[in-house]
């Protein structure tokens, strides 16, 4: 008996984004193994990308007759904002797997294909991502990828495939959604997306906490650094490194306290779906984000409960260890 064939739908959201849009469009009509539909969720743009979307599609399906696409489009007055226009998107999708696309990057053809398939060899698997290479607005080469500029660790990639990604993902996160591919039934657990977090951060961190997430070394995608990316990826130099140590903390530790408390909130109330050790471990999270909100102003005073803290492993287990740790005395408040 053959694998299982899963059907694939195409979480695509727009702003604005008629610059890059057609090239995305027809990068996704055209993978070696299509998805069956896209659904297009318009975040209030004033532009034509959807009239232009439109015409990629109806342009790959008068190529490609055999294969045709289903578009929808689902257009807000308002705007959502990115985590609830992704979110929007995602519960329109009907297909098995829901891979979420970015108006302005570009698919390799195989990306589908190759994800589609790790999904039929594997039951277990929640939420796939992979690396991608970074370009300019032009698609020149920047000479590096995705995984290089948020200095990925082999650690970190051998403890996503060993099933560690809970942890990882506690420290940091790793996924970025223009890469992603998802199980569909991930969103009944996942579902609503909490504003406090990125959707990609969210599903990412909640398939580690069911159980099932993975990646795979290869650049299915070109991602566009162009300058009006709403998210994106760039190295930070070592100047930069350290005038973000040294700057005001704002509200950072306050917004950390929110994520880690709705998580914890999410998982609680998944019950024995979630094992014990992982919600166990994201109350640690929320205790370690409580206690660097509530550090004092004076630099001295933050001495002594920080070393605890990064003597007890908060610090290591839950950010940037020593690193970390020495940025939470020098921030100025």
């Amino acid at each position: 008996m053959g694998l299982q064939r899963l059907s694939i739908s195409v979480a695509l959201c727009t702003h604005n984004g008629e610059r890059f849009i057609r090239e995305q469009i027809r990068s996704i009509c055209l993978q070696t193994r299509p998805p069956f539909e896209i659904v297009l969720s318009d975040d209030a743009s004033s532009d034509g990308s959807v009239d232009l979307a439109r015409q990629a599609v109806a342009e790959c399906n008068r190529a490609r007759p055999e294969a045709p696409i289903a578009l929808r489009v689902l257009q807000n007055a308002a705007p959502l904002r990115v985590t609830k226009n992704f979110e929007q998107a995602a519960r329109a999708c009907e297909g098995d797997l829901v891979a979420l696309s970015d108006q302005d990057d570009v698919w390799r053809p195989e990306r589908l294909d190759l994800m589609a398939s790790t999904f039929e060899r594997r039951d277990d698997l929640l939420l796939l991502h992979t690396d991608a290479q970074l370009v300019d607005g032009e698609r020149r080469d920047l000479g590096g990828s995705l995984f290089q500029s948020l200095e990925v660790t082999p650690a970190e990639i051998a403890q996503i495939h060993g099933g560690q990604a809970f942890g990882v993902f506690l420290r940091r996160n790793l996924v970025t959604g223009a890469t992603v591919v998802f199980r569909r039934a991930l969103l009944q657990s996942a579902l609503p997306f909490p504003t406090e977090w990125l959707h990609d951060e969210w599903l990412a961190t909640m398939a580690a906490a069911l159980g099932g997430v993975d990646l795979l070394p290869q650049t299915l995608i070109d991602y566009r650094q162009h300058g009006a990316n709403q998210i994106g990826a760039r190295r930070r130099s070592l100047v930069e490194k350290v005038r973000l140590a040294t700057a005001s903390r704002g509200d950072t530790h306050a917004r950390r306290v929110a994520r880690a408390e709705r998580l914890l909130e999410r998982l609680r109330s998944l019950g024995d779906q979630v094992a014990p050790a992982h919600v166990e471990e994201a109350r640690r999270k929320v205790a370690h984000e409580r206690l660097r909100a509530g550090l004092p102003a004076a630099r001295c005073a933050r001495l002594v409960p920080v070393l605890r803290e990064l003597w007890a492993g908060g610090y290591g287990r839950f950010g940037y260890g020593t690193r970390g740790a020495v940025r939470d005395i020098v921030e100025s408040v």
